[in-house]
């Protein structure tokens, strides 16, 4: 499905599935257990790793990973976000996502979180966080933009519409599928304009595998590589949950328009409260 597109340019691969940055990378004190499951993301092929100064001890985590393994470090698309609506704060981000990581720049920086329309006016107001992330992208700090949000389709698309972006995280599952408004609006946008599509909350934490759907980890993470997304995430917590991620892409078999109906068929009665991230629908 995916085509050319901005962040597949940047990352300069073809591989379609990350390493998101839940599971033990959203912890604190457990960098034994963060290091194997990286070491094991990274041997079995992933390059792609997720991450923001929000969740808990993960930039730290990778700031000791990359030390102990230097010679991977650039061979990695390394990504991180802030939340800061303000340039000053977004800068002051930046600079401390650089300095945990031990990078000199990432390879994709993103406005995390966007949910209403004050978040709109103070990133593109006088001052505010969006030019903070063009100067960064111009002066080579950071490869790309981004933008992330999972509350509200239409503040997404406003971000995507209208923002010099690269790439879009948003919400990919046969939940939003029969929801409407991520998939069927937000991502044609961005394709529209070039922009990367990159597909998270995939699993929905676990709770869409246990419905009377019947669905499984694999079923959930095929469905979503079989739309319009460049890349799908998954934040893992064991090197085995590592392994299995990496997999999917390589045993990969593209879902029919007549298996994705039958999956959001089956979850249509559960979605609007399985979709918990995006609050009030």
């Amino acid at each position: 499905m995916a085509g050319n597109s901005r962040i597949r340019t940047l990352i300069g691969s073809p591989l379609r599935i990350g390493l998101g940055g839940e599971g033990v990378l959203r912890t604190y004190g457990k960098e034994h257990e963060a290091l194997a499951m990286l070491e094991t993301a990274y041997a079995t092929g992933i390059r792609y790793f997720d991450s923001a100064p929000a969740y808990s001890g993960s930039e730290q985590y990778y700031g000791h990973f990359w030390n102990l393994h230097p010679e991977w470090r650039e061979r990695a698309f390394q990504t991180s976000k802030s939340a800061k609506r303000d340039a000053a704060g977004a800068n002051g981000d930046l600079q401390q996502t650089l300095s945990r990581m031990g990078r000199e720049n990432l390879g994709l920086w993103q406005i995390h979180d966007l949910r209403d329309h004050a978040d709109i006016r103070q990133i593109e107001g006088q001052g505010g966080a969006l030019g903070a992330f063009y100067q960064a992208r111009e002066t080579g700090i950071v490869r790309g933009i981004g933008v992330t949000g999972h509350h509200d389709p239409a503040i997404l698309l406003h971000a995507v519409a209208n923002w010099d972006l690269d790439s879009v995280l948003l919400p990919v599952s046969p939940v939003e599928a029969a929801i409407g408004g991520f998939i069927d609006q937000v991502i044609p946008a961005a394709r529209e304009r070039g922009i990367g599509v990159i597909g998270m909350k995939v699993l929905g934490a676990g709770a869409y595998i246990s419905q009377d759907g019947g669905f499984s980890p694999g079923d959930l993470i095929r469905f979503a590589l079989s739309q319009d997304v460049d890349i799908v995430i998954s934040g893992c917590s064991t090197p085995e949950e590592a392994e299995f991620l990496a997999r999917q892409e390589k045993e990969h078999i593209p879902m029919d328009e007549d298996e994705q109906a039958e999956m959001i068929d089956a979850i249509r009665p559960y979605a609007e409260p399985l979709a918990y991230y995006r609050g009030v629908i």
